[in-house]
């Protein structure tokens, strides 16, 4: 073989070879493995996409519509223990008015007078109530001593003692109904120590007419200790002025109780008074209420 022909041999096997080792530029339509994988990167490739466009469009789900309440439910309110079925209102301190003063362990009744201003009749199951502070030794619950209709007064006592101790209390009491619902705050409030002289009380104050006589007015005065009291009635007809009868004066030898009375003869004309006692001098205060009519 000539050297020109043996050259040829290999410049062709040269490029036979390279050829083959060159990638494919098209591949062969009829190959299964290659339709298969193009047909599987095809369809991962879309799904991919459906599922970032899913991600792309999907909106977070909207909140429920709101719906508008039935009603507009109120904030709570604290719940009084007093309706109108069961309602007082204090008239005054009858006696031991606030900061009466007592020696150590003195006794003494305490009365206040209250109103009913509701709708309901209180019953003797109604009973007065200790209802914190001092209770100063007094009795609860304590029944009330008569019915109370609506519109009357009712005039409520309780026995108490002063402490041993020298200082200032308050005891707080209240009306508690049948059930058990309370109302009518109420309370004491007394000095205990070394007293001046004082009237502490004006008790049984009464006012009546006798026949061709007039008025008959009668009273008791408590004083702390020794002393004199001056005092003088007044009595009183609704729309007129005042009448004052001259001023009166009872001595004390020790701490006690003295009765006091006297006799009206002058009705003016028919009508309904009442009578107070006031106390000039130690308290300048007026004590007691008593109605009566002139014929």
């Amino acid at each position: 073989m000539s050297k020109k022909t043996l050259f040829s041999l290999l410049s062709f096997a040269t490029l036979l070879i390279f050829a083959c080792t060159l990638p494919s530029s098209k591949p062969e339509a009829n190959d299964p493995n290659i339709i298969f994988t193009a047909a599987a990167e095809t369809a991962s490739s879309q799904l991919t996409q459906i599922a970032m466009d899913s991600l792309q469009t999907e909106t977070p789900p909207s909140q429920p519509p709101t719906l508008a309440p039935s009603f507009t439910p109120n904030a709570p309110t604290a719940i009084s223990t007093e309706s109108n079925c069961d309602k007082a209102a204090f008239v005054k301190d009858v006696t031991v008015p606030d900061g009466t003063i007592f020696t150590p362990n003195e006794p003494f009744t305490k009365t206040w007078r209250v109103k009913n201003i509701g709708t309901c009749t209180w019953t003797t199951g109604y009973a007065l109530v200790f209802d914190g502070g001092a209770q100063l030794g007094g009795a609860s619950p304590q029944p009330l001593t008569a019915n109370v209709a609506p519109g009357e007064t009712i005039d409520i006592s309780v026995n108490l003692s002063a402490p041993a101790t020298d200082g200032s209390y308050t005891g707080n009491w209240q009306i508690k109904n049948a059930t058990g619902v309370l109302f009518a705050k109420i309370y004491v409030q007394i000095k205990v120590g070394d007293a001046v002289f004082a009237v502490t009380s004006v008790q049984d104050l009464d006012a009546y007419y006798i026949s061709g006589r007039g008025a008959a007015l009668t009273a008791k005065i408590t004083a702390n200790k020794a002393g004199e009291v001056e005092y003088h009635w007044i009595l009183r007809e609704s729309g007129q002025a005042d009448i004052a009868i001259t001023i009166e004066k009872i001595a004390f030898s020790s701490a006690g109780t003295e009765e006091v009375s006297y006799l009206w003869s002058a009705c003016p004309h028919a009508g309904s008074f009442t009578a107070y006692l006031y106390i000039d001098d130690p308290n300048h205060q007026e004590f007691g209420q008593a109605d009566f009519n002139c014929p």
